[in-house]
């Protein structure tokens, strides 16, 4: 996993005199690349290195990286000793990008390894369009979920590298940094120059104002008075006036030029000339484009942190009851006492008593105007059965069941199939969604579970996560162990056997009964064990959900678990068992040679989440994969919906979210990210609007075109 998960650093041996326990607060420079001591740290791997004299940020001349074209080339610069950062703010360079297709790279720092400790790194990724120059920072002090929230507002003239969580790499000991790329096509060129170590963050006192917009900038549509929300209320009702849904489509949005198709009254699939489609309760071919995380619920933490806003509501205000309480957070600090909900406020200030119900019915006419046509995961479940928009149900199977680790446990480790307790919970939670979605022909199907622990790929560590992790818990706790000794037991009979082909000397059967890990790397014939289990637990989680689907909701489609890590066997198992295979894929768009493997799936697969981000609009992260501005976000999302239309295997992509995350941080995890269609005051991003309407036109003529 060392070299799958790799990230930028850069310094010299100089560094250690540079920067001590007293570091100094003016930028120090690590490296410029001006001397032969400075080149002959650096340790190219699948990567051409030179200096060059153009495109020069400091001194004389730059560092020209050619990325060859593999897994993780990559420039490392290391360390004669360990450097202290601790002090540091944040490890700054300079990129130029002199090709002509955008670049996204890495960062990584790694510490020194100890008897009881291994290496551990912090890392980040950056997105420079073609022609650009720009300074990124990858932020140490202060560290951003230190305050609640992944990005923080920076000094002027820097990117904050894109992170998540909070670092637990040892700055005092840092013995490497790189810069690095992942699976580049072609040969591609990035300019470094200018390394060094400073502050970066600005003050954070009053940076929020009374309507939760950073107070310390302006921009264009940034609110500076609540009067101006009736104005732009007016102004909105205008534009979705001019701008109807499309014509030439049939009430739920299928393509009316299309072929007709059989008719069920409900949502179902069919390859048509070699496409795959959703067709729709009437018979016509349908195309998902959804929007995820339509609702109003997303607040932000203010105790403890009280100073960072200009405005909270005081005891008494109308606008307190959109604070609430919260007792802990899924990731990072856990903390407790208030939020305050500032785009449910600002829902108030611009429509009044009755918002919630003005605002879903703005919601149901814009959506259509601006060429989406289905309500997608996580979204209102008051907005179910609108009957003017379909939509996606959204299952979270819980309960006490017990989990597997794969090694890849972001969200929480894997549930356990083989847990009796496992299928009862699965049916529970389907049940419930279930009975307020019912017979409804407007729901596309039920997405059930996200994000799931189901180990790496591209590397067999990861990809036999899950069985590592059962055979790693002891027998009497774990089914899945259970399940695997008895998958071995079966395939090998005698311990003789079993020992042979694995190359263990194992007494007995009961040897494995306790948590037991492997001595060393896994030979052929223990990774082919390892992925059947991984195999037969996909096999057997799918199962379970389908059934439970098919006991409560046997008239809708099952769109699957919307993969991010993934093994191969778990989405084989996927496609055999779902309806839809769903992947969340945040890339600038699907590569069609690493994505090729879809077409020989035999299933229609979709695109749960997708996202791009700027910092030009006073949000302090771009997200999951950065754009240079609104409008260089609005290209990239038509580029990757058409990139979507044009693949036969895709029936859908649906965007995450409707509206920015809190600027302070969500709740749960401090996510701070410019992915919204709307910002924190309800209005709509108009770069965005207009390019959605552009590519709306093109969901039934570019893809009924391409499949001729």
């Amino acid at each position: 996993m060392e070299d799958v998960i790799l990230l930028l650093a850069v310094c010299t041996t100089a560094f250690s005199a540079l920067l001590g326990a007293d570091a100094p607060r003016q930028p120090v420079v690590i490296n410029s690349f001006e001397s032969t001591a400075d080149l002959s740290v650096l340790v190219p791997g699948n990567a051409r290195i030179q200096p060059v004299t153009q495109h020069v940020t400091h001194g004389r001349q730059s560092l020209e990286v050619q990325f060859q074209p593999a897994e993780w080339p990559l420039v490392r610069m290391m360390a004669p000793a360990p450097w202290n950062w601790k002090d540091a703010g944040g490890l700054v360079l300079d990129v130029t990008n002199p090709g002509r297709s955008s670049v996204r790279f890495g960062v990584r720092v790694d510490d020194a390894p100890t008897p009881t400790d291994p290496k551990r790194w912090w890392q980040g990724q950056g997105w420079i369009a073609p022609g650009a120059r720009a300074s990124f920072v990858l932020p140490f002090n202060p560290d951003p979920m230190s305050r609640g929230m992944r990005g923080l507002p920076v000094t002027a003239g820097l990117q904050l590298l894109s992170v998540g969580g909070s670092p637990t790499v040892d700055l005092s000991r840092i013995t490497a940094f790189q810069v690095f790329l992942h699976q580049p096509a072609e040969p591609t060129t990035l300019i470094l120059d200018h390394v060094r170590v400073q502050d970066w963050a600005g003050p954070l006192e009053g940076i929020v104002d009374a309507f939760g917009q950073y107070a310390r900038a302006t921009w264009p549509g940034k609110l500076a008075d609540a009067s101006e929300l009736a104005a732009r209320r007016q102004a909105e009702e205008a534009d979705l006036a001019a701008n109807p849904a499309p014509e030439g489509l049939d009430r739920f949005g299928g393509c009316l030029a299309g072929p007709a198709l059989k008719a069920t009254g409900f949502f179902r699939v069919q390859r048509v000339d070699g496409r795959w489609w959703l067709v729709t309760p009437e018979g016509h071919v349908f195309f998902s484009l959804g929007m995820d995380c339509v609702s109003h619920y997303e607040g932000t933490i203010t105790t403890g942190r009280e100073e960072l806003f200009t405005w909270l509501p005081g005891e008494g205000d109308p606008l307190a009851r959109h604070a609430g309480t919260v007792a802990a957070v899924i990731r990072g600090p856990v903390r407790q006492g208030r939020t305050f909900n500032f785009f449910a406020a600002n829902l108030e200030r611009k429509y009044g008593p009755d918002w919630l119900a003005a605002w879903h019915d703005v919601t149901l006419r814009r959506l259509p105007s601006w060429g989406f046509n289905t309500i997608a995961n996580w979204s209102d479940h008051a907005l179910y059965g609108n009957g003017r928009v379909p939509y996606v149900a959204t299952v979270h199977v819980g309960g006490d069941h017990a989990r597997v680790s794969s090694g890849v446990d972001y969200w929480g480790r894997m549930h356990d199939p083989f847990d009796p307790r496992f299928a009862g919970h699965a049916e529970a939670a389907v049940r419930e969604i279930a009975a307020k979605v019912g017979d409804d022909p407007w729901c596309v199907g039920y997405f059930v579970d996200n994000e799931l622990s189901w180990g790496g790929f591209g590397d067999q560590a990861g990809r036999t996560g899950l069985a590592l992790g059962a055979l790693a818990e002891p027998a009497d706790a774990s089914p899945a162990k259970r399940a695997i000794l008895e998958q071995l037991r079966t395939k090998y009979g005698r311990i003789e056997d079993l020992n042979a082909a694995w190359g263990t000397s194992l007494a007995g059967w009961d040897a494995l009964r306790p948590a037991w890990k492997p001595d060393g790397p896994a030979g052929e014939a223990m990774q082919a064990d390892l992925r059947d289990f991984v195999r037969a637990l996909a096999r057997r989680y799918f199962e379970t959900v389908r059934d439970a689907l098919r006991r409560f909701a046997p008239n809708h489609l099952y769109l699957g678990c919307r993969f991010a890590w993934r093994t191969e066997e778990a989405v084989e198992a996927a496609a055999g068992l779902c309806d839809v295979v769903s992947f969340n894929i945040y890339e600038e768009k699907p590569d069609p040679v690493r994505w090729g493997f879809v077409r020989d799936l035999d299933r229609p697969c979709i695109i749960g989440e997708f996202h791009f981000g700027a910092l030009d609009r006073g949000m302090f992260h771009a997200g999951l994969v950065a754009a240079p501005d609104q409008a260089g976000r609005a290209a990239m999302y038509a580029d990757y919906v058409r990139s979507l239309l044009d693949h036969p295997s895709f029936v859908g992509c649906h965007w995450f979210q409707y509206v920015d995350q809190p600027l302070t941080g969500r709740v749960y995890d401090g996510e701070n990210y410019n992915i919204g269609f709307l910002d924190v005051t309800d209005t709509p991003y108009p770069e965005m609007v207009r390019a959605a309407r552009q590519v709306r036109a093109e969901i039934c003529t570019r893809r009924l075109a391409a499949g001729k």
